[in-house]
């Protein structure tokens, strides 16, 4: 619920077109909860985000896009052991087609 008062106080304070956020769920469905969250709003109705659509872009720490950004040396420590074992097109399918329905600043 903290990080969902922090999200809508960032999109608020720098405008939702400003606010870009960065996922790194481990599982499909958490991911795209999460994504479904800050672009239309907290489908089960229980944090600050309940009926708030922000329409904000987001990303999941494994998709091309995001992985383009980060130094090749820091993403394989960082976050190569879990490229290895999490579904990441499971995941990255989730994020993207919550992107496309919901993202109101691409």
């Amino acid at each position: 619920m903290e990080n969902q008062n922090r999200v809508k106080e960032a999109a608020e304070k720098y405008g939702a077109e400003n606010v870009l956020v960065l996922l790194g769920g481990a599982e499909a469905e958490t991911a795209g909860l999460a994504a479904e969250t800050v672009t239309a709003g907290d489908p089960t109705w229980a944090g600050p985000l309940a009926g708030v659509s922000l329409g904000l872009k987001v990303y999941h720490v494994l998709e091309e896009e995001v992985k383009a950004e980060i130094d090749p040396e820091v993403y394989d420590e960082q976050i190569g052991m879990m490229e290895m074992v999490l579904d990441g097109d499971a995941i990255n399918a989730e994020i993207k087609a919550m992107r496309d329905e919901h993202c109101q600043y691409l």
